[in-house]
């Protein structure tokens, strides 16, 4: 199986995703098999911020924070660019994506930045890898309180806002299990960091549920009938133009700003991407019922997109970069 998906045009867990979706489409969870799911799905997102705060060290966030202009950028494209394509997007064409996916677009311009794609396609590009790992991280220590309430402002006009009671859930199944997972990292943190490969199991399985219940309130709810071949050719145009459009910019900005090469390639990698694993959980703590299952669509087509075209970028930055080396001309020998 794992040698089939590694030859899918598709990043596997994209696929194993999918799989989920398909399941889901089958077999939905209904009746007191969806009151397990969703009983499972608490726990399993609680376990996983308890994860991110076991992993994430505050002082990795701190290193390498000098670098306040590259770091600044990052937060902006982030925080501020992606939510202002998103709103232009659907105030210029409210009609092209409904109300479902316009909600998803919005929550994925929310969302802080990855950490490991940041820094892996950092690393392929030759860019600069400390600052890239203090940007993506410093976005996930900032997203886990700032991704819900932007969340909030961006939705307040349209998908009917975040409700008194979803605030709640944030707190108790995300900001808790994180601040817990934090102050007991001085005790398990070494056990995470040798055990990364095994607890990956639980970042990816938690999702996986995640989805595989989200798509299940779907189809007991009917909310597939008004989504077509059509509709899902519009959402990645969508998405196909957001990921351009923040690539551009930042690409432009930092060159105008007269930022190094390496500091550029963080800025562009850092300030693009958007995480799959803060966001599934997100969407079904602060979306309640069928709809969650429209609404993470966006992020996980945005999801895939990204991987490809980002690493075809990495690869051109470092490819440019080889052809631009000097050329090592051998000395003469003496005599």
């Amino acid at each position: 199986m794992r040698k089939l998906l590694s030859r899918l045009p598709i990043d596997t867990f994209i696929a194993l995703l999918l799989a989920m979706v398909a399941l889901a489409t089958v077999l939905p969870a209904h009746g007191l098999g969806a009151v397990v799911a969703g009983h499972g799905v608490t726990l399993a997102i609680a376990l996983l911020f308890f994860l991110y705060g076991a992993r994430l060290a505050p002082e990795a966030a701190l290193a390498g924070a000098r670098n306040f202009r590259l770091h600044l950028l990052v937060f902006l494209s982030t925080f501020a660019l992606f939510p202002a394509l998103g709103l232009a997007g659907r105030a210029l064409f409210p009609h092209l994506l409904t109300p479902g996916l316009w909600a998803g677009v919005l929550l994925l311009c929310a969302l802080p930045s990855t950490v490991q794609s940041s820094v892996a396609f950092t690393s392929i590009a030759r860019g600069n890898v400390p600052a890239a790992l203090c940007a993506a991280t410093m976005s996930n220590l900032v997203g886990i309180l700032l991704t819900p309430v932007l969340a909030g402002l961006l939705l307040a006009s349209g998908h009917g806002g975040i409700s008194g009671h979803a605030v709640g859930d944030i707190v108790l199944q995300l900001l808790l299990p994180f601040a817990a997972g934090q102050a007991l990292r001085p005790w398990i943190g070494g056990f995470v960091a040798r055990n990364r490969f095994v607890l990956s199991f639980v970042d990816r399985g938690s999702i996986l549920l995640v989805v595989y219940a989200a798509f299940s309130e779907g189809m007991v709810a009917g909310i597939w009938h008004s989504l077509d071949l059509a509709m899902l050719g519009r959402l990645f145009v969508v998405d196909a133009v957001l990921l351009a459009a923040v690539l551009g910019t930042t690409t432009w900005v930092s060159r105008r700003l007269g930022f190094e090469r390496a500091d550029e390639i963080t800025i562009v990698f850092c300030g693009s991407k958007k995480s799959l694993a803060s966001g599934l959980p997100m969407a079904s703590v602060l979306f309640a019922g069928g709809s969650v299952g429209l609404i993470v669509l966006p992020l996980m087509l945005f999801h895939q997109l990204q991987l490809m075209v980002c690493a075809a970028l990495a690869r051109r930055y470092a490819a440019a970069d080889t052809a631009v080396l000097p050329i090592a001309h051998p000395v003469p020998a003496a005599g």
